[in-house]
């Protein structure tokens, strides 16, 4: 990434300990706020509830932008050593589907967080379009491993599949969808992903 967590935003200084700390405390401060609040929070709410001054906010994050894509590029890392983990466990199929739910829940805070960057004026490129294409490989390792496992059919490939995590994300977050619902939801779509042998024997 271009602004690692070690250095000073805009510049190649390494950080002294207590401003990453800082740092590190807005980043989740600003993930908790802005993934609730959307466009409607504020680097002053921001800056309050991290204990820190709007100042050191701004010294950390030039722009209200600039902090938000840095809230995106930490959200889809971790999203992304998380699929990097499930990678190795011992059921490819249990995996998959449980990391495609996982985002599909996660995501009414992700579209918050971007929605709240555009009203900034910023982007989705950038460190954040190279942290969320991250995050597209590793839900492809996913899905390539489950279909070896003959968990999810051979057929489909990761544009189609990814098409319906978005889709069933942002109906999820939309529509304010209740949990049962967004479960049943889930459901089908996994059953349409499902090789037609199993659906067969259901």
């Amino acid at each position: 990434m271009s602004t690692p967590d070690n250095r000073e935003t805009g510049g190649g200084r390494p950080q002294r300990a207590d401003a990453r700390t800082n740092r590190e405390r807005i980043l989740n401060v600003a993930e908790e706020v802005f993934g609730k609040g959307g466009r409607s929070a504020s680097t002053e709410e921001v800056a309050r509830l991290a204990n820190v001054g709007i100042a050191t906010v701004f010294r950390h994050f030039p722009t209200k932008a600039a902090l938000l894509q840095a809230v995106l590029v930490q959200r889809f890392d971790r999203l992304r050593e998380q699929a990097e983990t499930l990678f190795h466990a011992t059921d490819p199929g249990t995996a998959f589907f449980d990391f495609f739910s996982h985002l599909v829940t996660d995501a009414a805070g992700k579209i918050a967080i971007a929605e709240a960057l555009l009203e900034a004026g910023g982007d989705k490129g950038g460190d954040a379009a190279q942290a969320s294409d991250g995050l597209r490989r590793a839900v492809g390792a996913l899905l390539e491993h489950a279909q070896r496992a003959g968990a999810v059919r051979d057929d489909v490939e990761l544009p189609e599949v990814y098409a319906l995590l978005v889709a069933t994300s942002q109906a999820s977050a939309h529509a304010h969808l209740e949990e049962e619902v967004r479960d049943r939801m889930l459901a089908v779509v996994f059953d349409g992903l499902a090789p037609v042998r199993a659906r067969g024997r259901e």
